[in-house]
């Protein structure tokens, strides 16, 4: 700290600290010095602060931000997951389609046959002459076809949709998962069916009919007739599995019917 004082007034200090012989009026100028520099040390170290470069700011700037972007990702990431639960609308569906579903006109009364034996099932004159002769193969190889449900006019899909939806007491998007609204089923158009196995009542209309030999020999066979599966697992559509429910497709009314519905 000696160097620090100015040469004219370090006169009378050595290495051995022996007293100053100035005069008095050199040590009043010395203690003088030492007492303003300790203030000026003393305003050094309160002024320093002010101008700290620490990076500490911008690491908590930069934190802040983090946060926020990461709020907006949790934001978006929830409106994203929440679409599919409350309406499942796959891209490949054209803008006509509700809760899934796709837009089928009635079949005219007059292109329908019944295909039951009191006649209260009916299908379109071409689906009936070939679920007819599917209906004879399976049962020449002991694989017995019960036909549950086949045209069905938009009151009736009026009924099963609002009327069960409301006695089960379930949310709309929940009752499209398993049930067309009216105006929207397949059923309309009289190319649709409904099987079940004779030996297997207890499956009809449920998940478990896939274990049943009618299901599987449809697997097998019913594109020799022109049927397809309609709603096979994790389908476009985001309908529920249903492995009773088929399609003819056999014609060029019949195909353009379901295909020129779609946007594929």
């Amino acid at each position: 700290m000696i160097d620090d004082i100015p040469e004219a007034t370090r006169e009378g200090f050595s290495i051995s600290h022996k007293p100053i012989k100035k005069g008095p009026n050199r040590l009043v100028s010395l203690i003088s010095l030492i007492f303003l520099g300790a203030i000026i040390f003393g305003l050094i170290s309160f002024i320093r602060p002010q101008f700290n470069t620490n990076p500490e700011p911008v690491a908590q700037k930069s934190e802040k931000s983090i946060i926020v972007n990461t709020e907006d990702s949790l934001v978006e990431s929830e409106q994203k997951s929440s679409t599919p639960e409350a309406v499942p609308l796959p891209k490949s569906l054209t803008k006509d389609d509700l809760l899934g579903h796709l837009p089928y006109e009635e079949a005219d009364s007059d292109d329908l046959v019944a295909v039951s034996s009191d006649g209260r099932i009916k299908l379109h004159q071409s689906a009936a002459t070939r679920f007819r002769q599917m209906q004879s193969a399976a049962k020449s190889v002991g694989v017995n076809l019960v036909l549950l449900s086949g045209f069905r006019d938009v009151e009736s899909q009026n009924h099963l949709f609002f009327k069960v939806k409301e006695q089960r007491v379930q949310a709309t998007a929940k009752r499209a998962e398993v049930s067309a609204p009216p105006g929207y089923s397949e059923h309309h158009t009289g190319y649709a069916i409904d099987f079940g196995d004779a030996g297997f009542p207890a499956t009809h209309l449920e998940t478990s009919f896939e274990e049943t030999p009618v299901f599987k020999w449809l697997v097998k066979n019913a594109p020799k007739y022109s049927f397809e599966l309609s709603f096979p697992r994790d389908n476009p559509q985001g309908i529920s599995y249903e492995p009773w429910h088929w399609r003819f497709v056999g014609d060029r009314t019949s195909l353009e019917t379901f295909y020129k519905a779609r946007n594929f």
